[in-house]
């Protein structure tokens, strides 16, 4: 939802002109609600005027399920100002109620899935290459014929020349799906074609502590090989102190990245608890480093202070979501998910202090402060942040030929907008972004594939899209 700045009119005047109800309280009748505060912007009929159009289906500032978020804390950057304090929550529940009913009965569906789209650069077509997957989170290339898909569930997918096996690889580490954790990522080792190994990151429970129906969970990595459709030779690579376990069911992590030098590089979110990003004794709100097998680097930033986890790298993230490395300079860059508002990328560097929850753009989710701060001296600054949220997930640079004017350029996943976007970085700067993909469902991961597209993976619906351009001398093309 939108509103242009007139509709901060609508705001001032509530005081003196509430509907009422004939025992003189607030009405909470939606349709006269949405006539008093929404039609100047969105129409009588929800058509759309100077905002966008609530019954066609497309959802600009998240789905259906943001509506009342939306309506009760505003987009005030795009001129919808907060009526959380004018109006009660059921006058706001009402409303978009209303609005629901409306949507449905003027028949309107989510757009499909397109079969081709339109950019600055390139017309693209949209294969929708496998689907009939639950919950994927991951998606990763151990050669140009294969690429492997994790299920959050706890499944590991194989897909072999297009077509997905319909058995998992069996006999894979046991995982705690509850809330946010399950399996996620899945990498590769940079030299797989020499020793096979693959990467996997999942919240772990310790299933034996007594008496307990909701056992503590972390973010932990094991390495193993496929064999046969099979996981073997497994290898526990990170495992947390189980004194920091938590019985908190989000913010998780977690992606796999390797740098040139070959390092390893995990995220752990802060579980929930702000106070752990500050706190060097704990893995929650970090970015972790380690080498492939596990052992700590003899320069890891912290290694010699005393009580720090000699793992962590950079620290102050709330719940990292993506993880790259540029191609060129070999730097670090991360996504991360932000509260109410204030996602964001950012450059990782060893041993800096990234300021969550001291510092941000967002709110806590009922409106509240987190921090009245959103800079402060010695805490890093994003390098872009969202207001509001976009829900930033997997991100990864281009690196193959098919868009050669898209190379080394950052693809952003979008869970909350259901888009990809496409940034241009210059000496470490967002200088431009263009949405290339919308509306086709929650972007979990996007990944520049070995054979040069661009590989989409939507959490809902279960498919991953595979994204060519048109050749020049098509018809379909430029």
């Amino acid at each position: 939802m939108a509103r242009l700045p007139a509709c901060f009119l609508l705001y001032a005047v509530y005081a003196i002109c509430s509907p009422q109800t004939a025992t003189g309280e607030p009405s909470t009748d939606g349709r006269a609600l949405y006539g008093q505060y929404c039609a100047t912007c969105h129409g009588q009929n929800l058509e759309g005027v100077t905002a966008p159009s609530l019954i066609d289906g497309v959802w600009i500032y998240g789905g259906r399920g943001n509506v009342a978020r939306n309506i009760m804390f505003g987009i005030v950057q795009q001129g919808m100002p907060a009526f959380g304090e004018a109006l009660t929550r059921n006058e706001i529940n009402a409303i978009s109620a209303y609005i629901r009913e409306a949507e449905k009965s003027a028949g309107a569906t989510k757009p499909p899935i397109p079969d081709s789209l339109d950019t600055y650069d390139y017309r693209i077509r949209v294969e929708r290459w496998i689907e009939g997957l639950r919950l994927p989170w991951s998606i990763a290339f151990p050669d140009a014929a294969t690429a492997l898909i994790t299920e959050r569930p706890g499944r590991l997918r194989v897909v072999k020349n297009g077509v997905l096996r319909p058995d998992p690889v069996s006999n894979t580490p046991p995982v705690l799906h509850e809330g946010q954790g399950g399996l996620m990522d899945a990498a590769v080792d940079p030299a797989y074609l020499e020793n096979g190994w693959i990467y996997l990151a999942y919240s772990h429970a310790l299933r034996d502590t007594a008496g307990s129906d909701r056992p503590p969970a972390m973010t932990r990595l094991v390495r193993g090989r496929v064999k046969n459709n099979a996981w073997t030779d497994q290898q526990v690579i990170y495992e947390a102190p189980h004194e920091t376990y938590g019985r908190t069911r989000h913010h998780y992590g977690c992606r796999i990245v390797f740098d040139p030098a070959g390092y390893l590089y995990f995220p752990v979110g802060d579980r929930g608890i702000p106070r752990y990003a500050q706190d060097l004794t704990h893995p929650g709100g970090k970015i972790h480093r380690i080498h492939r097998d596990g052992r700590i680097p003899d320069d890891n930033p912290f290694l010699k202070r005393e009580g720090a986890l000699p793992t962590i790298f950079s620290f102050g993230q709330r719940n990292p979501q993506g993880l790259a490395v540029h191609p060129v300079t070999g730097a670090l860059w991360e996504s991360e998910h932000g509260p109410m508002g204030g996602d964001e990328i950012n450059l990782i560097r060893a041993g800096i202090n990234y300021g969550w929850p001291a510092i941000t753009y967002g709110l806590n989710y009922n409106g509240t402060l987190v921090s009245e701060f959103e800079r402060k001296p010695g805490l890093e600054q994003p390098v872009l942040f969202w207001r509001p949220s976009i829900a930033v997930c997997g991100i990864d640079f281009y690196r193959g030929d098919l868009f050669p004017r898209w190379k080394n350029r950052l693809l952003v996943g979008a869970l909350a907008f259901e888009e990809v976007r496409l940034l241009t970085i210059e000496n470490d700067r967002v200088i431009h972004q263009e949405t290339i993909l919308k509306n086709a469902g929650r972007v979990r991961d996007v990944a520049s594939g070995p054979d040069g597209a661009i590989y989409v993976v939507l959490n809902n619906p279960g498919t991953v899209l595979r994204l060519t351009p048109f050749p020049p001398d098509d018809p379909g093309g430029f």
